[in-house]
């Protein structure tokens, strides 16, 4: 039967979707609202015969019948004002969107008692499950949200107390890679301002860069400055820093904040001008040619909305622990020592 010109085709049916399949109409609405219990090779047979018939779901009726506001995954990041949180969060996105489902973030503010009152919101809200960069150093407190059918995956932070997927970066090498360029490139007084000083992802550069440097110079933590979580209070430990009778002529940043506020205390220093290097990497660090020791955020956060995913799709899977590494890229910022 041919449409005439103007006319609408009639959408496909779930009925339909379901007959292609060769499933109930009842599995085929639970394949296509991500019920847990859809075994795999089904939910590939529904979703391949949905995407043949370009079948889309009323999401509307969906959303009344279920009483859910959509189907999501919820993401808890540790501070909006950081971009390595933003390019997190597209890349769980840019992941978990083919599947049909939403983001929703969250802010922690890096405060452990805001982290629980929005994993239980999330909760409430019914995603599907939370992936965190959490705020806690003990997590067993996200046991609850598993007993209530929540996967929880730990990003950026390893889960301590609570069996649980996580993705991280390899840190303590990041931390070696930073302290043997600047060895080798001649400097003797290399300076540490890092965030909180109870964040693991601090701790494991901390103790890179120790193992390193107590090889070279026992006292190089005279120069570790810590709590630098913010901006202002980078640049405060950078301007004491260089006012020293003797100031470091390396100074490493422990994260893209903190490398901003670095910058902004050398641009104003008419005393010195060390050498720099930052952790992670904002797109103007390549404009300004600053040595960066970085890992790929998208490979983090596309690895950990896998992670979630799968633990949708097999509850009694094992836990992973992924660890990726971290890459140096050095710039014209820290240029070995002349003399």
């Amino acid at each position: 039967m041919s449409t005439a010109p103007g006319d609408m085709a009639p959408r496909p049916t779930l009925t339909q979707v379901a007959a292609r399949a060769g499933v109930s109409l009842k599995t085929a609405s639970r394949a296509l609202a991500g019920e847990s219990y859809v075994s795999a090779k089904t939910l590939a047979s529904v979703l391949a015969a949905a995407a043949e018939l370009d079948y889309r779901r009323n999401t509307a009726a969906s959303l009344l019948a279920s009483g859910r506001l959509a189907d999501s995954i919820g993401l808890i990041t540790g501070d909006f004002t950081n971009p390595f949180y933003s390019a997190l969060a597209q890349a769980v996105e840019d992941e978990i969107r083919p599947q049909g489902m939403h983001l929703s973030v969250a802010n922690s503010r890096e405060s452990a008692e805001q982290e629980q009152r929005v994993s239980h919101d999330l909760a409430d809200r019914q995603v599907k499950a939370v992936i965190t960069v959490s705020a806690t150093a003990d997590h067993a407190g996200y046991a609850q949200l598993q007993a209530r059918g929540i996967p929880v995956v730990f990003v950026d932070r390893r889960a301590e107390n609570v069996d649980a997927d996580s993705v991280v970066f390899d840190n303590r090498e990041g931390g070696r890679l930073a302290a043997r360029h600047l060895i080798d490139g001649g400097h003797r007084r290399i300076a540490f301002i890092g965030d909180y000083a109870w964040l693991p992802t601090y701790r494991q550069r901390l103790a890179g860069m120790g193992d390193v440097l107590d090889e070279t110079d026992a006292e190089w933590r005279d120069l570790l400055r810590t709590d630098a979580h913010d901006v202002a209070s980078a640049r405060a430990c950078t301007i004491e820093l260089l006012t020293l009778a003797d100031p470091p002529t390396a100074v490493v940043a422990g994260n893209n904040r903190i490398l901003l506020g670095v910058m902004e205390a050398i641009t104003e220093s008419p005393r010195s001008s060390p050498a720099v290097l930052g952790f992670d990497e904002p797109e103007w660090a390549r404009v300004l040619g600053i040595s960066v020791v970085t890992g790929d955020v998208e490979a983090l956060g596309r690895r950990a909305a896998q992670l979630a995913l799968a633990r949708l799709g097999d509850r009694a899977r094992e836990f992973e622990n992924v660890v990726l590494p971290m890459r140096l890229i050095s710039r014209t910022s820290t240029s070995p020592v002349r003399g």
